[in-house]
C-alpha cells in the first residue's frame, strides 16, 4: 500500500502456527533451532524419535526404486539421482502416527498430503536445485508446503541446500526441515529453489510430506 509518498510492504501470513521456540504436537514437544521468515524456513529437532526413523527405513528399503521427476508423467532424469517410495495413506499404525503429528506440525489437515515419500541417497547421489510446487500448466491443487525429515545422520555432504538463500541445513538424524511456497509474491516463492546436496561419505535417508492447497486425499 501506498501512504503519501511512502511505500510500505505488507507482510505475507504463513500457513505455520506457533509462539516462541517449542511446538506442541497432540504426542511431542518440537524445538525450532533456526529460521527465516520471508520465505518461512524453519530448522526443527525432536520431530521423529530415533525408533521411529529406523522402523521407516526397514519399511521402506526393501521397497526402493529409482525415484522419478515430474507431476502427472513421472520420468527418470540425472537430476534426481535418489531412490524412493511411496507409503500407502495410513499404511501402518506407524505411518499413522507420523502422518498424524506432520498434520499438527504443519498446521494442514491429513486430508491435504501426499503419500509419505522415502528417500535413501548413496555416496555421489543428488537431487539438482528445484522447487517443490509445480511451475508448469494450470495446477488447481498445487502444493503449498514441504517438511523433510533427516531419519540418518550423514558422515559428509547430503546438505539440504537454499542456493537463493546461502543455506545449508545439515542431516540431522529426527531433526527436519520446514518451508512454505503459497505466498501471493512469487519472488517469495521462488527463494525456495533448493537441492540436495550429492552424499559425499555415509548415506542419506529421508522422509518427505508435501502438503497441498486443497484436499488431495481420496478418503
Amino acid at each position: 500500500m501506498r501512504v503519501g509518498d511512502e511505500t510500505m510492504t505488507v507482510k505475507e501470513q504463513t500457513i505455520f502456527n506457533s509462539c516462541g521456540n517449542v511446538i506442541k504436537t497432540s504426542d511431542k514437544e518440537i524445538h525450532i533451532i533456526g529460521r527465516i521468515d520471508e520465505p518461512l524456513i524453519l530448522i526443527l529437532e525432536n520431530v521423529l524419535s530415533h525408533e521411529e526413523c529406523d522402523v521407516l527405513i526397514d519399511l521402506a528399503k526393501n521397497r526402493l526404486q529409482r525415484a522419478k521427476i515430474g507431476g502427472k508423467s513421472h520420468v527418470e532424469s540425472d537430476i534426481r539421482t535418489s531412490s524412493s517410495m511411496f507409503f500407502e495413506e495410513n499404511e501402518n499404525e506407524c505411518i499413522k502416527k507420523v502422518e498424524t503429528r506432520v498434520s499438527e506440525l504443519m498446521n494442514i489437515p491429513v486430508s491435504h498430503a501426499e503419500p509419505l515419500q522415502i528417500l535413501h541417497y548413496k555416496p555421489g547421489e543428488q537431487y539438482h536445485p528445484h522447487f517443490d510446487y509445480f511451475t508448469s500448466g494450470n495446477v488447481v491443487n498445487n502444493r503449498i508446503s514441504t517438511l523433510i525429515m533427516y531419519l540418518s545422520d550423514v558422515e559428509e555432504g547430503g546438505e539440504t541446500y537454499f542456493p537463493s538463500l546461502r543455506l545449508a541445513v545439515t542431516p540431522k538424524k529426527g531433526s527436519a526441515v520446514y518451508f512454505e511456497y503459497f505466498y501471493n509474491d512469487y519472488r517469495l516463492n521462488e527463494l525456495t529453489l533448493h537441492a540436495g546436496n550429492p552424499v559425499v561419505i555415509g548415506a542419506k535417508w529421508v522422509a518427505t510430506q508435501w502438503m497441498r492447497r486443497q484436499s488431495h486425499r481420496i478418503t
